[in-house]
């Protein structure tokens, strides 16, 4: 049995080049394993036995180097040599005592042997070393091991955090954190795939560890992505404990009178942030004597954020809630009489949805912070558009989905400098310029392959990234080689303020956007700049709302079939300059009309809506959340997404769910739902 880290490197590599790696402490432990293991797997045993001895001579200061020792044991063992294979268990123990795996495997070569009683000892010995093992002793451990993994990370340690992590996931891998971290940290550095089952961990596990936000980035399943939500939801808010020590205010009945209505939005990001970005200038344009905006800040403090201040000024009352407890909070927003309370976060980073769970006002909304469904028992409706959500998309959200002309808000009085040249930023003059400015977590193997095809099929062209980490960048070049793409041809934009960015977006040619989770804010500052962005339309929230965007500025055409017509289509614009100068043009044309910056006309829309969820509200209409069968869903969508099939259109995906569901149902008859499984199925 191995100790398997999934990372599959090219098993094609020379090995004379694997070897100079690994006595350059520059073949990472991970990447040793899968490649011998790729060696041993065609046959070439001796060569993994070299590689793993190279390693292990030069590389003797690992904090990991006991596993190298294990692993080589079990080439060692395949390879018939018994002695060597005692000698590299033996190491493997010395270094790591309490290696259960290396004790076992050699009592059984001592068993193999014919010395029982040596076998036996062996095992005894590892049975007397871990008997004072408890339960708290196993927590301590795991949480030591993702602090680890937590602090190494923030410094720039990725590898080492990724193995701390490892270590804490083998220990207890029905616990999700160590993993949902682990699996993060994998993305941001483009290691694909991003997971595969180890003898320790299954595939369902890994499924269960990903958390909402990133299953967006892995599949596009948006079924799947529901039943993800929700159960998210069961498992860290729930029902609160405390419920009846809450007094809720009945709704107020307001149409007609003459009253503004009361909104309230509720976010950690009214700052600078993308989100903070996109909400300025839409607070700002709110009708005053129609709603009375309230903001409820509940991320970190932040000093001298220009974008905060703004958005204090534009609202007529801010509230800092950061500091108070969720029921607190809950009780602040009932005391200002709140009727429409607007989630701004969804399941994101310091998002406080416990205190939605009190329903502190008769109406709350999931809008503009989350891209998907909260599947919560509490979130009643949801802002979207008609390019996000179509119509028979509806089935894959719990909230009643009402529209405006696009889901991005944008700024248009953002400060943006003067455009640079393209040598100031290391672009070449004369070459097409590809680009995408997602992070590297939205950058899968299947879409850089695409990219790949892209720059095969147009000579000189390059491709224009944000810059990660050293290592993840090196990675990325490397993996442009193997795919006969010379490195140099990746070119990275370092970091900069804002303004400069925005400055810079303009000297690339065409925007390749990423899926199944595409670009949101990044695209409408991609177009705002006259960049035109290439899409690929899925089924999820994450995967069309790019395509909003692009339709919104009028370029619908620029919204992909396929990938295949992705790839098709970029080749075609590089290879036509004429009409990718058309495209440019209707984007200058069109800018200050089209309906991705008419911000009043999103303001007044907003209203409109909000008044709509008022007047549902003082009629007894406000809709109940459909949380039917999500837990089948849940079930069906974790084996689906395992198989991580990258694209399919509606009919064959639906089809692939209800073929799941007829399984089950067979088993144990299912009650009917208003999804795919309803009653005339």
């Amino acid at each position: 049995m191995t100790v398997s880290t999934p990372i599959v490197p090219d098993p094609n590599a020379p090995l004379l080049n694997l070897l100079g790696r690994a006595r350059n402490q520059q073949l990472s432990l991970a990447e040793l394993f899968q490649t011998a293991e790729a060696l041993a797997a065609g046959g070439a045993t001796l060569p993994a036995i070299e590689l793993y001895k190279t390693w292990i001579a030069f590389n003797d200061t690992n904090p990991l180097l006991h596993l190298a020792y294990f692993n080589f044991a079990v080439s060692l063992s395949k390879a018939g040599d018994t002695a060597a294979t005692i000698h590299a268990l033996r190491a493997a123990i010395r270094m790591s005592p309490q290696f259960g795996q290396a004790h076992i495997n050699l009592g059984r070569t001592l068993e193999d042997c014919g010395l029982t009683g040596q076998a036996v000892q062996q095992w005894r010995t590892f049975a007397d070393a871990t008997a004072d093992i408890t339960p708290d002793k196993i927590n301590n451990r795991l949480l030591s091991l993702q602090h680890i993994g937590r602090v190494l990370e923030a410094t720039g340690n990725l590898e080492e955090a990724e193995a701390a992590l490892w270590q804490a996931m083998e220990l207890q891998p029905s616990r999700t954190e160590a993993a949902q971290h682990w699996i993060s940290l994998r993305m941001r550095q483009c290691k694909w795939p991003v997971v595969a089952p180890s003898t320790h961990i299954t595939s369902r596990q890994f499924m269960d560890a990903m958390s909402s936000m990133t299953i967006a980035c892995y599949t596009d399943d948006p079924l799947f992505h529901m039943a993800k939500a929700h159960r998210y939801c069961q498992a860290t808010v729930g029902r609160p404990a405390d419920l009846k020590a809450f007094v809720r205010k009945p709704v107020r009945h307001k149409s007609g009178t003459g009253q503004r209505l009361r909104v309230g939005y509720v976010s950690s990001d009214l700052r600078q942030h993308a989100v903070g970005f996109a909400l300025s200038e839409l607070l700002e344009l709110h009708d005053k004597s129609n709603v009375e905006v309230f903001a409820y800040y509940c991320g970190e403090p932040v000093v001298l954020d220009q974008t905060q201040a703004r958005i204090k000024l534009a609202v007529d009352h801010w509230c800092d809630i950061t500091k108070l407890s969720d029921i607190d909070a809950a009780r602040q927003i009932v005391a200002d009489e709140i009727d429409v309370l607007i989630d701004v976060n969804g399941y994101t980073k310091h998002a406080r949805t416990k205190i939605f769970a009190y329903r502190p006002a008769p109406v709350i909304v999931n809008f503009c912070g989350y891209p998907g469904t909260m599947a919560s028992p509490y979130h009643q409706y949801m802002i979207a558009d008609d390019q996000i959500v179509p119509p028979e998309n509806e089935l894959y959200y719990t909230e009643k989905v009402l529209r405006i002309p696009c889901n991005q808000p944008v700024d248009r009085k953002r400060t943006v400098n003067p455009r640079p040249t393209r040598a100031a930023v290391g672009l070449p003059e004369d070459a097409f310029v590809f680009a995408s400015f997602n992070g590297m977590q939205k950058i899968t193997a299947n879409c850089f392959a695409r990219w790949m095809a892209i720059l095969t099929a147009t000579p000189g062209s390059v491709l224009w990234l944000l810059v990660g980490d050293d290592s993840v960048n090196e990675r990325v070049k490397q993996m442009a080689e193997q795919a006969g793409v010379a490195p140099e041809r990746l070119i990275f934009a370092g970091k900069t303020q804002n303004p400069d960015h925005l400055a810079r977006i303009g000297l690339a040619d065409l925007f390749l956007d990423t899926f199944p989770y595409g670009a949101h804010s990044t695209a409408a500052d991609a177009i705002t700049q006259g960049l035109p962005v290439l899409t690929v339309a899925g089924k999820s929230f994450a995967s069309r709302f790019c395509a909003s965007i692009v339709v919104a500025a009028g370029i619908p055409e620029l919204v992909c079939k396929s990938p295949d017509d992705y790839v098709h289509q970029a080749v075609a614009f590089a290879k036509d300059p004429a009409r990718l100068a058309a495209v440019k043009a209707s984007l200058l044309q069109q800018r200050e009309t089209c309906a991705l910056r008419d911000m009043p006309a999103l303001a007044r829309r907003l209203e409109e809506l909000f008044w709509q969820m008022q007047g549902e509200a003082e009629r007894g209409e406000t809709p109940v959340p459909d949380l039917r069968n999500l837990d089948l869903y849940y079930e069906v969508g974790a084996e689906l997404a395992a198989a991580n099939i990258d694209f399919e259109d509606d009919e064959a995906y639906r089809q692939r769910y209800r073929a799941q569901l007829s399984i089950l149902n067979d088993f144990a008859p299912l009650s009917p739902d208003a999804r795919l499984w309803t009653a005339a199925v």
